[in-house]
């Protein structure tokens, strides 16, 4: 077979994260190249560098059928017979399947109706039995599916992206999109598949590629690897010496968790304990519950069954207002979108939780707030040129410790961080290490949800596993290892 693509000497450098540094990776037509690695491994970088959405740093050679490719773009990758599906749809809900399927192709006179029978060609070749006038919102998801899949064949695609392409779909439905899969291999389309179905990867998969912390690691024939083997390349680093985490004494429960679930955020019987001074920390894969879990406990997304208890006392978090005035705080994962307000000064975002604190007669006592601004900074050794600052005009480490120091000034019985280090560079991660033992310390209880392996290893007391909405393990001090927790994040075959 030969090389439809070739991707030479990748990097891909953003604002203190090197995503990718020099992977190669190249595609056979008529193969499945599977692409794996933990989340934050660069798989996305590499496929946004691909399909032109994202340019690599200058030394990237991509070749097409052996020629050159001297720019990229998502439209020069569409007329290279480049195409990607997402684990979530980029369909448009209000317009009808064959709506969908031909856009883009322009033109004076419309034929409408030679439109239909190249669109009904389509969804035959993607094997989708979907009416062409119905609206895509009607759609379930596999159909979304096979619908991306007859969208890309309708633009000639020889070079298919499948990112999670079977996450979110039933057995059956994932059985025949793999039986698709091996049909468009007959016919000559290479495919980078994407997934942390191990057992699906072994089973669909001719090649594997793993990449790890954006550094590409090996690329092995499937028929020489096994889910052992897999995992040990996934997982195979050992804890930096900046997880030199202090042990305090571990108090009384601060939270009990009975049996929480939420339709909503797809979680089902989820049961743990948090203790005073315990950092719990949390991993799994990307739609595995974790963030869904601090939303509930926040009151975000309300529960609808199952128990919260606080210090001893139940407790319905119906709002995120009953659970900051009942010591819950929570730093949540999209920092810019909802863990600090950019436009607002570096002293705003620092009192907005506590600004009860500086109030009288209704009017906020400036000199109040101002003294308990200067002294969060100066704790947390926030740099800014001063409290008015802006607070988008700071790095991404020091704004994270301004959405750790609003919550701080609450005096917080539970702390909820998500990707408390995300995007931030190695000297920030440590000083927010810092602040999570000192708030520990203190006998804060800590949930810490971290895609970062070596960061769960390393700062965790205890650590579950979640999957598929569930909390499936909890291992005790010191019983945890990456092959562990990756054998309980990756799902169980979804074939027979």
């Amino acid at each position: 077979m030969s090389k439809i693509l070739q991707f030479e000497h990748v990097s891909k450098t953003f604002p203190g994260v090197k995503a990718l540094d020099d992977v190669s990776f190249s595609l056979r037509s008529g193969e499945v190249h599977a692409l794996l690695g933990e989340n934050g491994a660069g798989k996305s970088t590499l496929i946004k560098a691909i399909t032109g959405v994202q340019l690599a740093d200058p030394g990237a050679v991509m070749r097409v059928d052996g020629k050159e490719v001297r720019a990229n773009s998502p439209e020069i990758a569409q007329g290279l017979g480049i195409a990607a599906i997402y684990q979530h749809p980029t369909l448009f809900s209000e317009l009808s399947v064959m709506e969908n399927l031909m856009i883009g192709r322009n033109g004076w006179l419309i034929d409408w109706q030679q439109r239909r029978k190249d669109a009904q060609a389509c969804l035959e070749q993607a094997g989708a039995a979907i009416p062409l006038d119905l609206p895509v919102k009607n759609l379930r998801m596999a159909e979304k599916q096979l619908l991306e899949i007859a969208r890309a064949l309708s633009q000639e695609a020889r070079i298919l992206i499948m990112d999670e392409p079977t996450a979110s779909l039933p057995e059956k439905d994932a059985l025949h999109l793999l039986g698709l899969i091996r049909q468009l291999r007959a016919d000559g389309v290479g495919i980078i598949y994407i997934s942390h179905r191990l057992e699906e990867v072994l089973e669909i998969a001719d090649r594997m590629t793993i990449l790890r912390d954006g550094k590409y690691v090996a690329t092995h024939d499937a028929k020489d690897l096994d889910r052992a083997g897999i995992i040990q390349l996934m997982a195979g680093r050992s804890l930096q010496a900046m997880y030199n985490k202090q042990q305090v004494p571990i108090g009384e429960t601060v939270l009990k968790v009975d049996g929480l679930t939420c339709g909503a955020g797809n979680l089902s019987n989820v049961s743990f304990d948090v203790r005073a001074g315990e950092i719990f920390g949390i991993a799994g894969l990307v739609g595995a519950g974790r963030t869904e879990l601090a939303r509930t406990l926040f009151g975000i997304t309300p529960a609808d069954s199952g128990s919260i208890h606080l210090a001893g006392r139940s407790l319905a978090v119906d709002s995120p207002e009953r659970a900051i005035a009942n010591g819950i705080a929570y730093v949540p994962e999209d920092r810019h979108l909802h863990g600090v307000v950019e436009d607002m000064a570096v002293i705003e975002n620092v009192t907005i939780a506590s600004l009860e604190q500086h109030t009288k007669r209704g009017l906020v006592d400036r000199a109040s707030e101002e003294m308990a601004g200067a002294e969060a900074v100066r704790r947390l050794g926030v740099k800014t040129p001063s409290l008015f600052n802006p607070v988008r005009n700071l790095s991404g480490g020091n704004q994270q410790k301004v959405a750790l120091a609003r919550w701080m000034a609450i005096q917080p019985k539970l702390l909820v961080l998500d990707e408390p280090t995300q995007g931030i560079d190695v000297g920030a991660k440590a000083e927010i290490y810092a602040l999570m033992e000192q708030l520990a310390e203190k006998g804060v209880a800590i949930i810490m949800i971290s895609s970062e392996l070596p960061e769960v290893l390393g700062m965790s007391d205890r650590i579950a596993v979640m999957r598929q909405g569930e909390m499936v393990k909890v291992f005790e001090p010191g019983a945890a290892t990456q092959e562990a927790i990756l054998e309980h994040a990756m799902e169980v075959s979804v074939a027979s």
